[in-house]
């Protein structure tokens, strides 16, 4: 079994979920580049997660989601892709299934479906919000922050449902046995960003305000989906615990 992405923070949870895998940093395995590996499986979470650099270089984004997606499928091997509810445009509201079409707003959207497409015998894992105990994420960066000020301002109309990458990882074990395709895997629960601030303050019992804020008035370079929530609608899918579960496992091991 092949681990690409190892470093990532799916990469992390992965590693511990799958010690028996060979787990590849990006240093040690550059999908953009031709593989010569032969594994039985390959869990693929080597990926371009910069969401607003991806809109000043798409071509990056399209080298490592798409082209190195096709690098690992060309091992011939079963692989588990995960991809992302930036695929869809958010204009639902009610919960995105794997029957929905996907509709990606950004070159980061565009770049994880296409790297779906290049997946030809395995798994598709879509899921949302992604946060863990490692690397760059929301609720690493609200714990900084709520440390350093009084006051946050936090985007209130986009709306998801954030996963605890560990309950991810688990849940993958469980995915493999189960047929192939498209699964959505994601918490139980949705929230927006400005109510998952407040909920990491509160559990980490941090004083700092949040001022909700638009979309619009953040400005950042690459369209949200202002609704992606996901569930599945496949007999048998793996349900993962309550985002605010996740929240407080990920809080325990960043204590």
């Amino acid at each position: 079994m092949l681990l690409t992405g190892a470093g990532g923070q799916l990469g992390a949870a992965l590693r511990e979920a799958f010690p028996e895998a060979d787990a590849r940093t990006r240093e040690e395995l550059d999908v953009t580049q031709p593989i010569s590996l032969e594994p039985d499986l390959v869990l693929h979470a080597a990926a371009w997660t910069d969401v607003d650099g991806a809109e000043a270089d798409p071509a990056g984004a399209e080298a490592v989601n798409v082209a190195g997606t096709r690098n690992v499928a060309a091992l011939g091997a079963p692989v588990v892709y995960f991809s992302s509810d930036y695929v869809f445009d958010g204009t639902k509201r009610a919960p995105y299934l794997e029957s929905d079409e996907p509709r990606p707003l950004s070159a980061y959207g565009r770049s994880k479906l296409a790297g779906e497409r290049e997946v030809h015998e395995g798994w598709i894992v879509r899921s949302s919000w992604l946060f863990g105990w490692t690397g760059k994420n929301f609720v690493r960066t609200m714990l900084e922050l709520g440390r350093e000020r009084d006051e946050v301002s936090v985007v209130a109309d986009q709306v998801g449902c954030p996963t605890y990458v560990g309950h991810l990882a688990e849940a993958t074990r469980e995915l493999l046995s189960l047929p192939g395709g498209v699964w959505h895997v994601a918490a139980e629960g949705e929230c927006t960003w400005a109510e998952l601030a407040r909920a990491i303050f509160e559990e980490a019992g941090l004083d700092c305000r949040v001022r909700e804020i638009g979309a619009e008035e953040l400005g950042r370079p690459a369209p949200r989906p202002a609704y992606s929530v996901l569930r599945s609608e496949r007999e048998g899918a793996p349900r993962l615990p309550h985002w605010r579960e996740g929240l407080r496992a990920c809080l325990e091991r960043l204590a």
